[in-house]
């Protein structure tokens, strides 16, 4: 019974650190939302007040608890901290948990592959909630994130295929995808002097498509029209009480796709772990 006991309190304590570590990476998904669009760096500036600029001390960086503590205001110079990011911070806490829970990682399953996934889908989820928090903010596919899920996925597929053995073919056809999209960037952006917002959500999905497979893919965009859907119904419903005229091209225009496919995903996919967990 005492071994029980104790295996218990383990396990408690592992998903304590989880979510602590979660909660790091909320507050670094905040401060990396805020600085990438203005092209400020997010690994060795000291964290800020972007109210008064005034630097934030250690007892300021505190995930939850800081905010908790200081009121939801900045200590320097008392103007309102935005509730998002506590709200992030917390979500993000929760979301390793239940990722890690359902993937079956545990105190007594530390195995290299176990580690090795749900580090993965960390990467992946940084990627997915980068893109996501600055579309809503700027309605703009960032092209440095997506370098950046190039770059993880190609670490991916090269893991899935020497360690775990995976149809080398089947990452060769993603990777020629890439290549193609690449290209096609390249050829937009010498041409037109800019890089599209489409050619940012085929990058996306293409993303999407090697970390969570082709099936939940599929469901996220179907669910993702959906959404949206539902959005522009809304949308206009409050521009007519509010008398407010706009073609239904300029409300398409002003809608953050790639934030709806970005939430659409993560809901699905920890769906599917959820399904696996208890079905499969």
């Amino acid at each position: 019974m005492a071994k029980l006991i104790k295996g218990i309190k383990m396990e408690i304590y592992f998903y304590i650190i989880i979510f602590i570590i979660g909660s790091l990476f909320g507050s670094f998904y905040t401060l990396a939302v805020y600085r990438i669009p203005k092209r400020q760096d997010i690994t060795h500036t000291h964290s800020y007040c972007p109210n008064c600029n005034h630097k934030l001390g250690l007892l300021d960086l505190f995930p939850i608890i800081s905010y908790i503590f200081l009121r939801g205001k900045c200590r320097y110079c008392g103007e309102k901290i935005r509730p998002r990011y506590l709200i992030l911070e917390l979500l993000s806490g929760v979301l390793f948990v239940i990722i890690a829970y359902f993937m079956g990682l545990n105190f007594q399953n530390l195995s290299f592959m176990k580690v090795s996934e749900f580090c993965f889908t960390v990467l992946y989820l940084t990627y997915i909630v980068l893109i996501c928090g600055i579309d809503k903010e700027n309605r703009k596919i960032n092209k440095f994130v997506n370098i950046y899920g190039i770059a993880i996925s190609i670490m991916y597929m090269s893991y899935l295929c020497i360690v775990e053995g995976a149809n080398i073919y089947r990452y060769g056809i993603y990777l020629v995808f890439y290549i193609l999209i690449l290209l096609f960037d390249t050829i937009t952006l010498k041409k037109f002097a800019k890089s599209t917002y489409t050619i940012g959500i085929l990058f996306m999905i293409l993303t999407m498509i090697v970390f969570t497979n082709e099936y939940i893919t599929i469901s996220t965009i179907i669910f993702t029209f959906l959404a949206m859907a539902i959005y522009i119904l809304l949308y206009k419903l409050k521009n007519k009480l509010n008398k407010n005229v706009k073609t239904d091209r300029q409300i398409s225009g002003e809608i953050s796709i790639g934030f709806f496919l970005g939430v659409t995903n993560i809901i699905i996919f920890i769906l599917m772990l959820i399904y696996n967990y208890y079905i499969l």
